[in-house]
């Protein structure tokens, strides 16, 4: 039986279609009348601001005397010139050089830590934060704490208004930093990182002090209402509106069997770890530095932006002056912009802006398409 996050009679309140995801009972969209579902959720979250139950993915704590250490050893970026209050995406290699997860690090202190990881990654990367400790005879403790707290993001253009009303404090942060704060008795665990392409804020919390915190939100925020500034959203647009902003999904652009140097997120990879004074080697470094030596990879990650109203998924065939060139990772029919747009693995010498591709749909005909330069849409560029 799935697992459910504590906000799951949120969820039901609000008549969420709730699906299985990686183990456990999430919200897909929500209501059923007219003006819901998942293109009116996207539309809201790009106009002014959704709420993302995000409890399903792992939090783990990791602290002692060699958990900077443990970290470098896992982490594809620095993590030792991290400032406390700081956030860093980075990937998790595994010794080929393929993709165990990417993971947020929040540095709490010198000597405590908090991962974000892929739900559906969580006990395999508590498995290898234990394995990496014990190779390395490094004291550390690794708490998963996944069960005890949840998670939400709140995303959109008016959301940092909407938070400067109740503290100074949050629209003050940088992106990729964090802060700790208090709520009555509830101490919140505040970052501004995201996954839709818009701003907002990401709120970590103890599981049993959700009902409370949700009341109050919903109280001071008016999200309950015919003008609410926040509505809830789910799994599905979370996806739409991703892909608009070109970031990776495990599963789809990251994975075991696919180089961490082929995702399109070379700026969360450092080849000279092993260079620096307090950097130490990562799982996988190797590999990919020989990747690198010997030109780089075959295929890499490039945005598609297709003609017509069908949208590409997963698995087609990339064609380019007719041969294969190629395959989608992931596609949808953007609601911001109007058509599809898809991410693929394509010839890194063909993945050059405006190239034209057809996309193979497998029934007999192709979609016409071209490169286009990733992200398709961000909230300072427009479309």
């Amino acid at each position: 039986m799935p697992l459910r996050t504590p906000l799951h009679s949120f969820h039901t309140a609000r008549q969420a279609k709730m699906v299985d995801f990686a183990g456990w009972e999430m919200p897909m969209f929500y209501g059923t009348g007219e003006g819901t579902g998942v293109i009116a959720e996207h539309t809201q979250v790009r106009t002014s601001g959704g709420l993302f139950d995000v409890s399903h993915m792992g939090r783990v704590r990791i602290s002692g005397r060699h958990a900077r250490r443990l970290l470098e050893r896992v982490c594809s970026r620095r993590i030792s010139d991290m400032a406390t209050g700081q956030c860093r995406y980075s990937l998790a290699c595994n010794e080929r050089g393929g993709v165990h997860d990417d993971v947020i690090v929040y540095r709490m202190d010198d000597a405590e830590f908090l991962v974000v990881v892929n739900a559906s990654n969580r006990e395999k990367m508590l498995r290898h934060f234990e394995a990496v400790r014990t190779a390395g005879d490094l004291t550390a403790k690794i708490d998963d704490e996944t069960a005890k707290t949840a998670m939400v993001a709140i995303q959109g253009p008016k959301v940092m208004d909407l938070v400067g009303k109740f503290s100074r404090e949050i629209p003050a942060l940088k992106r990729y930093r964090f802060a700790v704060k208090n709520l009555l008795i509830v101490k919140l665990v505040v970052s501004r990182t995201g996954y839709t392409g818009e701003d907002g804020v990401e709120v970590i919390l103890p599981a049993a002090m959700v009902d409370m915190a949700m009341k109050l939100l919903l109280k001071d925020a008016g999200m309950d209402g015919e003008n609410a500034l926040i509505r809830p959203a789910g799994l599905a647009c979370r996806d739409t509106l991703r892909i608009e902003a070109g970031m990776p999904l495990y599963g789809h652009e990251l994975g075991e069997e696919i180089n961490a140097l082929s995702c399109g997120v070379d700026f969360a990879i450092a080849l000279d770890k092993d260079q620096d004074e307090r950097g130490e080697p990562y799982v996988g470094m190797e590999a990919l530095k020989k990747v690198r030596d010997e030109g780089g990879p075959k295929r890499r990650l490039a945005g598609l932006m297709l003609e017509g109203k069908r949208a590409a998924r997963q698995g087609m065939k990339v064609y380019i002056d007719g041969k294969e060139a190629g395959e989608i990772s992931s596609g949808c029919l953007s609601p911001t912009l109007g058509y599809p747009i898809a991410m693929a693995f394509v010839d890194r010498d063909l993945a050059v802006d405006g190239t034209a591709v057809e996309v193979d749909t497998g029934r007999g005909d192709r979609l016409a398409g071209k490169v286009r330069k990733m992200p398709f849409y961000s909230p300072t560029k427009g479309v």
